[in-house]
């Protein structure tokens, strides 16, 4: 280990936290002390083994004596987002009394600044709690001089408005939670069921984007087509977000699913779809790709709008990028234009991937970066059955947390 200045190596990040400023402890998922500072104890005015392997509310419960008290509960409530979000969540203002530890029975009126914070695992869960209270009683107790009426006018004022603004907060979330729910609902209910050819050589997987209330417009879609062993695999993107986006991404999905059953190839396909966007409020710059499989005779044919390119990966493990036909979003044009088409070969064994920008796109890194990483992981993980692969992309691609974009992949065995 080196003891040059600056290496991480020698920090000693027990000792580090032990020394940080202010209240810090750790809990566990399960809301149990983990390990807490020398200035949690100190301010606690409790020894360590009163805090560490004890669930946080047997600890410090809610004033048993005032049937007003709310700590407890807000606490919990964001705890309980940090789990679900994985994200940061700052609290306002709490009066949460503490029981006195020299005198059982005894509760004293507190006031805390609560900040709470995940510790993300490499699965992209969260494996700790950090929180981290900033105790400001004395400060809402300022008292001295001619000014006291007003400083206590003032205090109360900030108190009440902090409440008020935590209140108006949780009302949102609970309606944003709401519209989340009703919109993932309705995605799932217009998903295709798995009745198809290739039901039992695929595996699709739709994961709703991290650190956001809404929902957004990816899609996929799995349809027999008429005549011979052939299947049509989509995949589509609907700019927008919650209900509207939801609603405008089933009306795409059922449009290219008739379509793609009637028509002579892929561009066909889309292209009615880009006809049909046109009059669909919502589907401005949709993006959508669809392939026309047939298997009795090893052939794929595929056509793109404005999506990214699907992957082809051999038995081999040559990854064939799918962008020879590529044509600009459906509504792309006031008056809609035939669309390209492109074909290939596939041998048995061979298996192709379909997906959403949010598997492959990150901000401030090139497009490309995220293609070759999407190729490097189905060429490695080619021999897995559908559900595997489908599994190990997704963790390998998506960061830890989760995106910031909704993601739908389609694996399917050939």
């Amino acid at each position: 280990m080196s003891d040059r200045p600056g290496d991480t190596d020698a920090i000693d990040y027990s000792a580090v936290f032990q020394a940080l400023p202010g209240m810090v402890a750790l809990l566990t998922p399960d809301l149990v002390y983990a390990d807490v500072n020398e200035e949690f104890l100190r301010m606690a005015g409790r020894r360590r083994e009163e805090l560490v392997g004890r669930y946080l509310f047997d600890v410090f419960p809610d004033n048993p004596n005032d049937p007003a008290a709310t700590g407890m509960r807000n606490l919990a409530a964001s705890l309980r987002r940090v789990l679900e979000t994985g994200e940061r969540d700052s609290m306002a203002l709490q009066r949460y009394d503490v029981e006195a530890p020299d005198r059982p029975g005894e509760w004293e009126e507190r006031y805390w600044s609560p900040c709470n914070a995940p510790i993300l695992g490499a699965d992209g869960k969260v494996e700790l709690l950090v929180h981290r209270v900033e105790e400001v009683t004395e400060l809402i107790r300022a008292r001295g001089g001619p000014s006291a009426d007003r400083n206590r006018v003032l205090e109360a004022e900030l108190y009440t408005r902090a409440r008020e603004l935590q209140e108006v907060n949780e009302r949102l979330r609970r309606a944003h939670a709401r519209d989340r729910e009703v919109a993932l609902t309705l995605q799932e209910a217009m998903l295709p069921a798995g009745r198809q050819t290739l039901h039992h050589r695929a595996a699709v997987r739709y994961r709703p984007a991290v650190g956001t209330l809404n929902v957004c417009g990816d899609w996929y879609d799995l349809v027999d087509l008429v005549g011979g062993h052939r299947v049509g695999v989509s995949v589509g993107d609907v700019v927008g977000h919650g209900l509207a986006a939801a609603g405008v991404m089933g009306q795409l999905r059922s449009a290219l699913s008739a379509a793609s059953r009637v028509a002579e190839g892929p561009a066909e396909a889309l292209d009615v779809l880009g006809r049909y966007a046109h009059v669909v409020d919502g589907a401005e710059s949709a993006t959508a790709v669809t392939t026309f499989i047939d298997l009795d005779h090893g052939t794929l044919t595929y056509s793109s709008a404005g999506h990214p390119p699907p992957m082809l990966v051999h038995p081999d493990g040559r990854v064939e990028c799918l962008d020879k036909a590529t044509d600009p979003p459906l509504d792309a044009f006031p008056d809609p234009m035939p669309r390209v088409q492109a074909a290939t070969t596939f041998t048995s064994g061979a298996t192709l991937a379909l997906y959403t920008d949010g598997l492959v796109e990150r901000r401030r890194e090139d497009i490309d970066t995220g293609l070759a990483r999407l190729a490097d992981s189905l060429a490695r993980h080619r021999e897995d059955d559908p559900e595997t692969l489908a599994d190990a992309v997704l963790l390998e691609l998506l960061p830890p947390g989760g995106a910031t974009d909704d993601t739908a992949l389609v694996i399917v065995r050939l």
